[in-house]
């Protein structure tokens, strides 16, 4: 008996649990992943908050820094299209999970480190774990959600991370006045494990009656039998748009991630725990300014526009904002570079919830991890690139150069958008798979 079936039976018998109910569950499912991404991203945070103290425990510099980072990111970028495929293969709940459970304990391990090497592969198995939950998140919404709410459900679900960095540097700087950093690392792991067990009692697959409103609109999935095979993905213009509009325009929020928390201590001259006080002013405006772009989006869909030409409107709207990041390196108040990290983050946090949007609404469901996955991986190799270019510049040539280029990367993503993305529709002689949602 699959669980639509169970769903249903538990409706008309009353039932044991209010999650019985499909209308019920699918928002607890929402804000399990809500807050799965909140310690996606705390986990992730660790390192840029406590990194002078990890920095003087281990003896690196900027450049040892930076490669730490660059071994998440790799490792990041490589289990994006594996996650993404496994997703597709094994459905969100079992891949979740596992990606879940994995990252909290590389985080247990990166405080259980000796040396810098040991701290060095736990942080790659972060990478590795981490990018599963991205790829099941937009699954579980599209499968759940129709079309006039997608892109603002997929958009809380998404601010997790932004909440998770605005949570981040208080409760860290707040935790770093009580424990060790080691200490710290092993108290949010032990957390993550404990949202694992919750993801896997709540999450179901949706009735079938619910899923067929929710993927009526999108003219990918008119043959509900028709679907890519993981290689003929990548003969799609949209992929490749996807794909290149991750690569260009990722780099900047990885900036913020990484980068931000140093930027206000060693540059603007605050402490630790100052950074721990306004440090979440910047993610927590993104998030705000992410979900309420992602509303507008939805509204023009309610009001009749396509789906895909409501979402391209508003985030090459939103891009035309993003060069004001080249004034950061000439100001010095820290509340102006807050509020100019404010702008940024609205504009990052508004394309990167949107754009997975776009692949739902472009590919048929069943592909829709697997090109999450690729485009997201690529992403995050554009993150590494760029990060490689921070570490070697801002102590020796300045940070200008850097914030010239992060304002024109949302600008070229707009040209790749309006030309390169559409409706992919499968003949009907691809390969034909199911998929476990």
């Amino acid at each position: 008996m699959d669980d639509s079936t169970n769903i249903k039976k538990g409706r008309q018998t009353g039932g044991m649990s209010f999650l019985q109910d499909p209308q019920t569950r699918r928002w607890y499912i929402v804000v399990t992943i809500f807050v799965a991404i909140i310690c996606n991203y705390l986990d992730r945070q660790l390192l840029s908050i406590l990194k002078p103290v990890i920095k003087d425990t281990f003896e690196f510099g900027d450049e040892g820094y930076a490669l730490i980072v660059n071994i998440f990111l790799i490792c990041y970028a490589v289990m994006y299209p594996v996650s993404g495929w496994l997703t597709d293969r094994f459905g969100p709940k079992r891949i979740m999970l596992i990606g879940i459970m994995g990252w909290s304990l590389a985080c247990i391990g990166g405080g259980l480190s000796t040396n810098v090497w040991q701290f060095a592969i736990c942080r790659g198995v972060l990478g590795l774990a981490e990018p599963t939950i991205f790829a099941g998140q937009i699954v579980a919404v599209t499968v759940w959600f129709a079309g006039k709410q997608r892109a603002t459900v997929n958009s809380f679900c998404a601010a997790g991370g932004s909440i998770g960095t605005v949570i981040a540097p208080v409760l860290i700087a707040w935790l770093s006045t009580l424990f060790p950093w080691q200490e710290i690392f092993v108290i949010a792991g032990a957390f993550g494990l404990l949202i694992g067990l919750i993801w896997w009692s709540v999450y179901r697959n949706p009735p079938k009656e619910m899923m067929q409103v929710a993927l009526q609109e999108n003219k990918a999935n008119e043959s509900s039998s028709a679907t890519f095979s993981w290689w003929s993905l990548w003969k799609t213009r949209s992929l490749w748009g996807c794909l290149l509009i991750r690569f260009i325009s990722d780099p900047v929020w990885y900036f913020c991630l990484f980068w931000l928390p140093g930027y206000l201590q060693e540059d603007s001259g605050l402490t630790l725990l100052q950074v721990g006080w306004v440090g979440w002013i910047p993610f927590f405006i993104g998030a705000t300014g992410g979900i309420l772009t992602s509303c507008w989006s939805d509204y023009m869909v309610r009001k009749g526009m396509s789906l895909l030409r409501a979402r391209k409107i508003m985030m090459s709207v939103v891009a035309l904002l993003a060069p004001v990041c080249i004034l950061v390196p000439y100001l010095h108040s820290v509340a102006v570079i807050l509020a100019l990290f404010s702008v940024i983050s609205v504009v990052c946090l508004s394309w990167l919830f949107t754009i997975n949007v776009v692949i739902a609404e472009s590919f048929p469901v069943k592909n829709v991890a697997s090109v999450v996955g690729i485009t997201a991986g690529f992403g995050a190799v554009g993150g590494a690139c760029f990060n490689y270019y921070v570490g070697q510049l801002i102590g020796s040539i300045g940070s200008g150069n850097i914030f010239l280029v992060m304002g024109a990367l949302h600008i070229v993503c707009i040209i790749i958008l309006w030309k390169m993305t559409r409706p992919e529709i499968p003949v009907k002689n691809e390969t034909m798979k199911t998929i476990k949602l």
